[in-house]
């Protein structure tokens, strides 16, 4: 087993790798910005390794600045965490060439699936459906024309986005030639790759994904399907699994469509599709090569730490997957709190945090406690919760009552927005689409 790993991340998935680290006796080593001097991963780290300046581009999207770290501090392996440069193939092969492991999939693979037009050239080759769309686009003027083709609305895609960013649903084509030199500037600055490409939309849709695990060497398991509808400006906000209201045939489907489409894949993996509910079809969304906050719910069913299965098989020392008897048991939902104000179009929140209080009897994944400070350079994601149940209405109840004994106090935060979502009639009878919380602000 490896001595010490490198975390080249921060906030919540960086203090969740450290706890499984501790706990499995291997030292986390830490890199932080000058923004993140006194953050919460730096001081649960063994060792914390400053690595530039606050904006990411000069920090955390450094590939040489962490390289170098690695080596300074012995790092025999270094986990990317989720976001960054976790599905930088090209990251992936320098760790490789550094002689440093890699946790996570191949270069190749990550090449592969990565890119969103990549991946739907591999899907449409193993049989798996997919929604009409075009290869990568040239300009507007040939966006255009494809989506008088498609016939609108149409989404609007960055192939190298993450985390909802670089996507644009346009329902006209002015709505399409004013949005396409804005995505693409907004691609080329978030992601390095300008490259987009179109797809038709869905106007009732469910997002629903299956987690998959592979050794690399042929056999791949998949850990059960997650309901991410929940959605805001394509960003998950609210996740559970099973997915409410599938049949048996259903969830055999898209199981048998994810092994299919990622075989011989290796380490942790998410294959994600879109379910139209106007004729109740799946179609192929995209593969995140990545460790995924929404993957919680998945662990807390399966009893399986996803980051264990991939630090021991980048060390060689995963057994077989055919020897794990995966079952999972009830059901489990997770809301993310963020530092942003409902009331200000979500706008983020920076500011110190004056009380912090989390419910006992729920799963926390936080990234702050009483007296951090928030900045206004990355992600506003606090923390998650995770509430396990026996069934879908006690994992409710739970998640509630979790919610409800929360104090997050000193900048604003989307709890009482959270709150508000979950006791709602559509989420409560689990029929909720991704434009469900655009329904909700509206109402609000």
């Amino acid at each position: 087993m490896f001595r010490k790993v490198l975390i080249a991340n921060r906030g919540v998935i960086a203090c969740r790798i450290i706890r499984t680290l501790r706990r499995m006796g291997v030292a986390p080593v830490a890199v932080y910005s000058e923004a993140d001097r006194e953050a919460l991963h730096v001081a649960q780290a063994d060792e914390a390794v400053w690595i530039g300046p606050a904006p990411a581009a000069e920090s955390y999207l450094s590939m040489g600045a962490i390289l170098d770290a690695a080596k300074r501090t012995g790092a025999e392996a270094i986990h990317p965490g989720q976001g960054f440069l976790s599905e930088n193939a090209g990251f992936a092969a320098a760790c490789e060439a550094a002689g440093i492991a890699f946790i996570g999939p191949t270069s190749e693979q990550m090449h592969a699936l990565g890119p969103k037009h990549a991946a739907r050239t591999l899907a449409r080759e193993h049989g798996v459906p997919l929604l009409p769309g075009t290869g990568l686009l040239a300009d507007a003027s040939e966006a255009l024309a494809a989506a008088a083709v498609i016939g609108y609305p149409v989404m609007l895609k960055s192939s190298a986005g993450v985390g909802g960013i670089g996507m644009q649903l346009c329902r006209s084509p002015r709505d399409l030639a004013e949005s396409f030199d804005a995505v693409e500037r907004l691609s080329r600055a978030a992601f390095g790759d300008a490259s987009l490409f179109l797809e038709k939309a869905v106007t009732r849709a469910r997002h629903i994904e299956v987690q998959v695990f592979g050794d690399g060497r042929g056999t791949v398991l998949a850990l059960g399907e997650r309901d991410c509808s929940v959605q805001r400006r394509n960003q998950k906000v609210i996740e559970e699994t099973p997915a409410p209201g599938l049949t048996d045939a259903d969830r055999t489907m898209l199981v048998e469509a994810a092994i299919r489409l990622v075989g011989g894949y290796r380490s942790a993996g998410t294959v994600e599709f879109i379910y139209d509910g106007a004729t109740g079809g799946f179609y192929f969304l995209e593969v995140s090569t990545g460790l995924q906050v929404e993957e919680a719910v998945t662990e807390e069913v399966t009893g399986i730490d996803l980051v264990e299965w991939m630090v021991r098989l980048a060390a060689g020392e995963l057994p077989p997957l055919d020897s794990f008897a995966v079952r999972s048991r009830g059901a489990a939902m997770q809301a993310r709190i963020y530092a942003e104000d409902p009331a200000r179009n979500f706008e983020p929140c920076s500011g110190r945090l004056t009380e912090v209080r989390w419910p006992e009897n729920s799963r926390v994944d936080a990234t702050v406690r009483a007296g951090t400070e928030v900045t206004s350079f990355y992600d506003p994601m606090l923390a998650s919760i995770v509430a396990r149940g026996t069934d879908r209405g006690q994992a409710l109840a739970r998640l509630r009552a979790a919610l409800d004994a929360t104090i997050v106090s000193g900048v604003e935060t989307n709890l009482s927005y959270l709150r508000q979502a979950i006791q709602h009639e559509t989420f409560s009878v689990g029929v909720a689409t991704t434009t469900f919380l655009a329904g909700l602000a509206r109402a609000g």
